[in-house]
This record gives structure tokens, sequence and C-alpha cells, in this order.
């Protein structure tokens, strides 16, 4: 039903409890996954985000069909790296706005080519601002998107980003040092952006461990994404899951 991904999201972010996505590559899927997903389905998984900087395969359809029949109950987010992404058949779409850049292709050019599409659909759009954060080296973000990322050592200054974004009506923010990044978000970066904007906040690249995704909960995380870490070794989602279950026993 349409609005079950932007409520899913609220009551993550209004209850205080912790939320966790599994970011699939469509160039890196290959036959272990369905394995991968049934590994998944009893754990505290609650979104499968579907993008890359990258597509070089046209078979984001597919991989969605693939994924609803191994785990059904979870939803599908698209986190597109540019238009060509789309695909109705997902239940929801994260409308980036690359706000911490100067590229008018990602804060509105590529808003335009699929707005067409996105409105013969019945998806859910969910407003983002996306901001890339140095994350130690050169990932393949930085260079599809051409833009220069904030430094991971100013809270204020992506703070003051994110406001301009809030103001402008974008609704969720995400915070993304990049695929592979040596280095994740900042916790002090996320601990500013949690206290200063109110809106859910996701976090992802560069947490390929349970101990950077913890600090990233810990410092107020709504939402940690976690791609090349889950790729890997299905065993770090087994980790995280048991974390977030110890957070919701300690809490009750």
């Amino acid at each position: 039903m349409k609005g079950e991904v932007a409520s899913g999201i609220q009551t993550i972010y209004k209850s205080g409890q912790k939320g966790l996505a599994w970011l699939i590559d469509p160039d890196d899927w290959d036959e272990l996954l369905p394995e991968k997903l049934k590994e998944i389905q009893d754990l505290k998984v609650d979104f499968i985000f579907i993008g890359g900087s990258l597509i070089q395969q046209d078979n984001v359809t597919e991989l969605i069909k693939m994924i609803r029949e191994n785990v059904p109950h979870l939803p599908i987010v698209i986190f597109p790296g540019n238009a060509l992404q789309f695909s109705p058949n997902a239940d929801a779409l994260l409308f980036l706005s690359l706000i911490s850049g100067r590229n008018p292709d990602l804060l509105i050019g590529q808003h335009v080519a699929v707005a067409p599409l996105i409105e013969k659909s019945n998806i859910e759009v969910l407003p983002t601002g996306y901001l890339l954060i140095d994350g130690g080296k050169r990932t393949s973000v930085h260079y599809m998107s051409q833009t220069i990322p904030l430094p991971n050592h100013s809270p204020e200054l992506t703070v003051a980003t994110a406001l301009a974004g809030y103001y402008l009506g974008l609704k969720y923010f995400y915070l993304d040092a990049g695929s592979g990044a040596a280095e994740p978000v900042n916790p002090k970066i996320i601990k500013a952006m949690k206290k200063r904007i109110a809106a859910p906040l996701l976090v992802g690249g560069g947490l390929n461990n349970i101990e950077k995704i913890r600090q990233a909960y810990l410092a107020g995380a709504d939402i940690v994404v976690i791609g090349n870490g889950a790729e890997k070794s299905i065993k770090l989602l087994k980790e995280v899951s048991d974390f977030l279950e110890s957070i919701r026993v300690l809490s009750n």
C-alpha cells in the first residue's frame, strides 16, 4: 500500500528505534544472492535498497522480482544514481537531491527527466537531501557526481547544508561517505545532524564492521545502510541485527 515505506521510516525516527537497510548494487548481483536473501528472512532488516553509481546492466526490474520472491515482506526502495535506474515495480524511491554538490544535473536535472515516469506510477516518493561526505579516498560516487564531498571534520558546514535542504522542504537526509570509503561519516557530524535537523537521518558508506556501525547508531543515525560490507559477508547483517535486538531489549 502506498505510504507504507514513509510510515515505516517515520515510525523508526519518532520511536527512537533504529533501522537497517541492505543496499544491493544491480551490477554485483550473482547467483548467490537468493540464498543470501533467504538468510536474512528472520533478521532485523527493515528495507532493501537497490542502486549504484554506475549501472551497466538493464536488470533492475528483474532484480526487484527476484527479491520479492525471496523476501516478500521487505519493502524495496530505489536508491538511484541517475534517472535510468527508476523502476515503477519498487515500493518507494529516494528522490535524491545532491545538495552537498553544485552539479545542476543531480540537484534537479535528473529529477525533471524522471518526473513524468513517476507521475504515471504508484511508487512512493521520498524527497531526500543527499550529502556526500569525504570518506578518505575517491569513490565511484565522487567520480560519477563530479562534485567535491563535504569535509569529514566539519559538522557545522554539513548541518548548514542540510538546513538549507530542510527549509526547501526535503523530508529525509542521507549522509554518505561513498561505497568502499576508507572511513565512514564522522560520528560528530551524525550527532550534530541529529541534534539540529528534525527529520529521519540515513547514514551509509564505509560501514564495513560492527564497531563502525555501532558508532553510527549511537551518534544518532536512524537508519544505517550497508552495502559492500554485506556483499562480502552476510554475517555482518546478522551482527547488526543482534545489536539492534539488544538495544530493543534494553529499552523495554
